[in-house]
């Protein structure tokens, strides 16, 4: 395999300048200094304030959410990231929104030696993060070495199941529609399963040209992305050492995954726009360091 940090960093730096023309709420933190991005607003409610904690965001892209968190009160915030573009750009927007926030470039799995042995009351990881990871094992043993006792793991995520769904007319053949009427009809859209659900040793090979946020072509589309079950990211985080507090599911991902079938919320959540009871889109894992 090609090494894969070499050619993620490569595209999340094509990203973040794509990212950055578009907007990607930034306009909207730097206007009004108690803005909180569209993630951590999702989050909040089990997120909850964070004052005097000292949290670390592990793969925090352009700082939008890092700044977002440092503005529910944390002591001190640390945004890792691996993009060396996308840190440029969330210096600049910390800067301008006048937060103190010290940003290391790492990948995550040499994050403990990059943080110098640090440890955190919090680790956030936001949405889009574990799928660019080979071993989702060896991120939570990332994630157990990073967090003090007592301290919290706060993870909100694509959904495994959404992450093998494609976008495919039902056939007649494989409608059931005149015995269960509520079914999906011949022709029509529907998500069908295509891509792995478990994780695999090789990646999945991407050469999209547009980013999942604005229009502009992004310059090196060629990304490497893994799979992984949503039982092996609870076993991961439970063989690290951590104990599991709360798994929620959740209709909805912040932004059209599925085009054509997805519609979006005022606060920019994207669900089924028919019977979206059907699909849990993401979850939230929070989980706790034993107190030693």
């Amino acid at each position: 395999m090609d090494d894969y940090l070499v050619i993620n960093e490569a595209n999340w730096d094509a990203r973040a300048a794509t990212h950055v023309a578009a907007g990607y709420g930034i306009p909207e933190l730097l206007a009004d200094p108690e803005a909180l991005s569209g993630v951590v607003r999702f989050d909040l409610p089990l997120l909850g304030r964070l004052d005097g904690l000292d949290v670390v965001h592990l793969q925090c892209h352009l700082g939008t959410d890092t700044l977002s968190l440092a503005r529910l009160g944390a002591r001190s915030v640390v945004g890792v990231d691996l993009s060396g573009e996308s840190l440029r750009h969330a210096r600049d927007l910390a800067g301008r929104g006048g937060a103190s926030i010290d940003y290391v470039r790492s990948d995550v799995y040499s994050a403990p030696d990059a943080l110098a042995g640090r440890t955190f009351d919090l680790v956030y990881t936001g949405i889009g993060a574990l799928c660019w990871l080979p071993s989702v094992s060896r991120w939570a043993e990332v994630v157990s070495q990073v967090l003090r006792p007592g301290g919290r793991l706060f993870i909100r995520e694509c959904h495994p199941m959404l992450s093998t769904l494609v976008v495919a007319p039902i056939s007649a053949a494989a409608s059931e529609r005149e015995t269960h009427g509520w079914l999906t009809a011949p022709g029509e859209l529907a998500p069908v399963v295509d891509y792995p659900y478990f994780e695999q040793d090789e990646p999945l090979e991407w050469n999209d040209a547009i980013s999942y946020y604005g229009d502009l072509p992004v310059t090196n589309p060629r990304c490497l992305e893994w799979p992984h079950g949503l039982g092996e990211i609870v076993s991961a985080v439970l063989d690290a050492g951590l104990t599991l507090t709360a798994l929620r599911e959740h209709d909805s991902v912040p932004w059209n995954a599925l085009p054509g079938l997805m519609t979006a919320d005022a606060t920019g959540e994207h669900r089924l726009q028919v019977r979206p009871e059907r699909l849990a889109a993401s979850y939230t894992l929070i989980a706790t360091q034993p107190l030693r």
